[in-house]
């Protein structure tokens, strides 16, 4: 599978600390060399028949249809796609008008995954999103219109300026609007970003962990009684929808990172990385140099993904696996760690796989992390 991060945004969401740019002064160079470094990696994945294909980053709907149309004719120069592959472009609720969807419904695109947030002014203000509640509504009804029944959306729940009550009528427009799919995280604030300075200075209230907890546990339960799977901590399903591409991550399959700060994996133990600076990949790029760094992941670093990714979704840690991947020395202290989490009902093993129970979810990065290797 292959990831394509677009690095440009038209503004700032004040929660968020990805890399983008606003300016979109260098977009065409920054395309070229996109396909630059396509041609130059189109070796390092061993399955060079794709399952899937992501636009993310940023804001990949800032690209026209015809610009993301020719990124992926660039990598079907090197690749092959699946019959039923499944190509996903990230996009913003503006930018999804009437032109935009009839261009990219002759695209190749078949899922969209709408940055949606949330149906509230006052939540949109504060994340500083350029959409607004009408069009958060209306990007969805149109986007059915055009034939893409394949939809994912994203909602933030704990932010200060929402509760439960408004986080449950967030929950039923999102049932009424028929949406298959849907990716949810808690409002964090993280360093060097707007919010975390409005919080500083008071000027915004800090989210309270637990009424994100009550939001969370609430957001289950609604979406499994309304024909949901929860498949990972912060992502649901109707069967049949599930995200192909995300899912591959978490089972720790190979997958080819393009653009900057985007991540690759070789499915063994090696991760590389592009620099997180646009005018730096252009350069290199345009020199025919990869932007990129990479590592050899020790035992330990394997081992410790292993638990940080596994133990968010359904499917657990694969015990097996986990014996035949590892030595001695990490299976005993692996066993050791588990132990009193298994007495206490933190973790379970099922069909010899070990789990967190879903009652536990919203702590899971925490308990993933009690097993770590140092």
């Amino acid at each position: 599978m292959i990831y394509i991060h677009i690095p440009f945004c038209r503004q700032k969401c004040s929660y968020c600390n990805f890399h983008f740019s606003t300016s979109l002064n260098f977009k065409d160079e920054m395309l070229a060399a996109m396909k630059k470094e396509i041609f130059l990696r189109k070796d390092e994945l061993q399955n060079k028949n794709l399952q899937s294909l992501y636009f993310g980053g940023g804001t990949p709907s800032i690209l026209s249809p015809d610009e993301i149309k020719s990124l992926i004719d660039e990598v079907l120069k090197y690749f092959s796609f699946e019959n039923d592959i499944e190509i996903t472009l990230e996009a913003n609720p503006d930018d999804l008008d009437k032109t935009f969807l009839k261009g990219l419904a002759d695209s190749p695109i078949n899922r969209l995954s709408i940055g949606t947030q949330s149906f509230f002014e006052a939540d949109l203000k504060l994340m500083n999103r350029v959409h607004t509640a009408n069009e958060a509504e209306d990007s969805i009804k149109r986007s059915q219109d055009f034939g893409f029944e394949n939809l994912s959306i994203d909602l933030i729940y704990g932010s200060p300026t929402s509760n439960l009550e408004i986080w449950k009528e967030n929950l039923n427009k999102t049932i009424a609007l028929e949406v298959p799919h849907i990716s949810s995280y808690a409002l964090t604030v993280e360093p060097k970003t707007a919010l975390e300075n409005w919080i500083s200075k008071g000027k915004v209230i800090s989210p309270k962990e637990e009424e994100q907890n009550r939001e969370f546990y609430y957001l289950s339960d609604f979406l499994k009684n309304n024909g949901f799977e929860h498949y990972e901590v912060s992502n649901f399903a109707k069967p049949g929808f599930y995200s192909r591409h995300n899912s591959s991550y978490w089972k720790y399959k190979e997958y080819l990172g393009i653009g900057p700060s985007a991540h690759s994996y070789n499915g063994f133990d090696k991760r590389s990385w592009n620099v997180a600076n646009n005018q730096q990949y252009i350069k290199k790029l345009q020199s025919g140099i990869l932007a990129k760094e990479e590592e050899i992941l020790s035992q330990k670093d394997q081992f410790n993904e292993m638990m940080m990714i596994g133990l968010r979704t359904i499917w657990g840690v694969d015990l097996n696996s986990l014996n035949e991947k590892f030595n001695g020395e990490i299976m005993e202290y692996f066993h050791k760690e588990i132990k009193s989490k298994l007495e206490e009902g933190i973790l379970i093993i099922e069909d010899n796989h070990l789990k967190i129970p879903e009652k536990h979810w919203f702590m899971a990065d925490g308990i993933a992390a009690d097993l770590f290797m140092v």
